[in-house]
């Protein structure tokens, strides 16, 4: 009898790769050594704040934008190798921006069928059916003036997709639509782009709908990627205070390290890793910081996950629909923390209240 090993599936090639990518401007990096893989019908969202080089990036990609140095592979192809590659119209990429950029004097079918070359009935069926896909069927004689915002988003992803692209960018291409509308059309934009199968990088400087839409998030700082994982894992595992910051509100308590421990009005914090008399950082979000009645002047009694409750006295309190923010002066060194929590919880300012630090919810960072 002769053994056999088990072939392991192999695993795709992702139909975008970019390795290396640099870009800079006078001598300043803009975008500085990123590197991403997409796979077909993921959505990974480059996410970061105004000017960090997310769409400088996206444009690199595109082609539209040159790069100083990397690589970028389409399908498999190499179309980028440092400043030399294919120009844009050659690199089969779908585009949407905040600007739909559609031409006014052109119909909404002919707005579709830009750029589509053959016989003209098979544009014409290809364009019939990307506008009953977005549910605009019976609008391809009407010009872009005569439709509302939304309507013109759908028909710049019904454009961007006639070409068959295997790789659409999108750089905040929502942002520009009413907040009531917004969620829908994304929601069903990113859900007919994954059906189709199509790699897609968003940009956006909004971490909920990063969190909404992507499979995958890539946290970019100064022209760097600085954490790359699933929403999930980036929210709950963030690799430094900026980034758990990015994402929410953060209360942070500043310590000594001594002997791996911390010291704080909450109790002993263990802090591994942290050089003898080094400051650390102790980061919780208001969510995870828990609320206690006092009792005569004390609070509740310490558990190992809570640790020791701390006082403090409420400052104000602000109800927000689904949660309330409650703004905490704590008795110790004129700190200020906020607490959040579900539903309606308004104590008036001036209450005495106590609070306690969820142990396996704080992040340790270098102080």
């Amino acid at each position: 009898m002769h053994s056999t090993e088990p072939t392991l599936p192999e695993t795709p090639e992702p139909l975008l790769r970019v390795n290396g990518l640099t870009r800079a401007f006078g001598g300043r990096p803009v975008v500085d050594d990123v590197a991403l893989q997409i796979a077909a019908g993921q959505v990974t969202c480059l996410l970061g704040p105004s000017g960090c080089g997310k769409s400088t990036t996206l444009r690199m990609i595109a082609g539209i934008e040159s790069a100083d140095a990397g690589q970028i592979w389409l399908d498999g192809a190499l179309v980028q190798d440092g400043p030399a590659g294919l120009a844009p119209e050659r690199r089969s990429i779908g585009l949407m921006f905040q600007d739909f950029a559609l031409f006014p004097h052109l119909s909404v079918a002919q707005n579709v069928g830009f750029g589509l070359k053959g016989d003209k009935a098979v544009v014409a069926s290809r364009v019939g059916s990307l506008l009953e896909r977005v549910n605009l069927s019976g609008y391809g004689e009407k010009r872009p003036h005569q439709l509302s915002g939304g309507e013109q988003q759908r028909v710049a992803l019904a454009r961007a997709l006639a070409p068959k692209p295997r790789v659409m960018l999108m750089d905040e291409p929502f942002s520009g639509l009413d907040n009531r509308l917004r969620d829908g059309i994304r929601d069903e934009t990113i859900a007919l782009l994954r059906a189709e199968g199509t790699a897609v990088l968003l940009v956006t400087h909004e971490p909920e709908e990063a969190m909404r839409v992507g499979d995958e998030i890539a946290l970019m700082r100064a022209g760097r990627i600085v954490q790359q994982g699933a929403p999930y894992n980036v929210y709950n595992a963030p690799v430094d205070r900026a980034a758990a910051a990015f994402f929410s509100d953060i209360n942070v308590i500043k310590g000594v390290s001594r002997g791996a421990l911390t010291e704080t009005p909450f109790g002993s914090f263990l802090t591994p890793g942290h050089a003898d008399g080094a400051g650390v950082e102790i980061v919780i979000r208001p969510q995870h910081l828990k609320i206690d009645l006092d009792r005569g002047g004390r609070g509740p009694a310490p558990t190992p996950l809570e640790g020791t409750p701390a006082r403090g006295t409420v400052v104000r309190s602000r109800y927000l629909g689904r949660e309330s923010l409650v703004e905490f002066a704590m008795d110790f060194e004129g700190q200020h923390l906020t607490a959040s929590v579900p539903g309606v919880f308004l104590p008036k300012p001036g209450t005495v209240l106590w609070l306690m630090m969820r142990r396996d919810r704080c992040f340790v960072f270098p102080g």
